[in-house]
């Protein structure tokens, strides 16, 4: 069973939402705006947010933003629009999925299932500290260091940096990042991968170069 915020100022969009998710065993909590949701965020453990972008008081991705800061919890957001720019900025701010209004509660519940399942696993006994030059990864608590300094990666860069380091200097393709990192029923397209693979060359800084670009292919981890 998970616990599953669901932000929506809708009131009928939460109930279904909270009929489907108690039918395939999990708890929800309900937020009628974006700043509740923060505010349940800095008070309890979730397993999943369920989120609208329009919302009164704060919206979506403003929410997203504030609970990113304090916590790391998928999120799956909601939305009447299904403008480009709205996903592609959503997947920089680390969210998990994308789903458009209208939308079908039995294909919500599997796209639900679908991310719970990919970050109950998500991580891999490794080694705990990975360096590279001046680049540490610090495996358990989740961390990347340059040249001594913390850099902030959204939960998805962090995923895609551990991804290619743990396949150091192995050609993988674009399709295939996807289908690892976000999950084959994800529906996103090359471009999600480029974004993530921008925002964290930029993070990287001096080490950027390490994310080597195969043309045609994809992206491989070489230092």
């Amino acid at each position: 069973m998970a616990k599953i915020l669901v932000a929506d100022d809708e009131q009928k969009i939460r109930e279904v939402i909270r009929e489907y998710s108690e039918f395939n065993g999990h708890e929800v909590t309900e937020a009628a705006d974006g700043m509740t949701a923060v505010g349940l965020c800095k008070l309890n453990d979730y397993d999943l947010i369920i989120m609208d972008i329009m919302m009164p008081k704060l919206d979506g991705f403003s929410a997203c933003k504030e609970i990113r800061k304090i916590k790391d919890i998928p999120i799956i957001m909601l939305s009447a629009r299904s403008e480009e720019y709205d996903k592609l900025f959503g997947f920089e701010l680390g969210i998990d999925d994308y789903v458009v209004k209208p939308f079908s509660p039995k294909e919500l519940m599997a796209r639900v299932n679908a991310v719970l399942s990919r970050n109950s696993s998500v991580e891999k006994p490794v080694e705990k500290i990975m360096k590279f030059d001046g680049l540490e990864i610090n495996i358990p608590a989740r961390t990347v260091t340059v040249d001594g300094e913390k850099v902030e990666l959204t939960p998805k860069e962090y995923d895609l940096l551990f991804y290619l380091v743990e396949n150091k200097n192995i050609a993988l393709s674009r399709d295939k990042l996807l289908s690892d990192i976000w999950g084959y029923d994800f529906f996103g397209d090359d471009r999600t991968i480029d974004t993530h693979i921008k925002n964290l060359r930029n993070n990287l800084g001096k080490y950027r170069d390490f994310i080597v670009t195969l043309r045609g292919v994809g992206y491989k981890f070489e230092a």
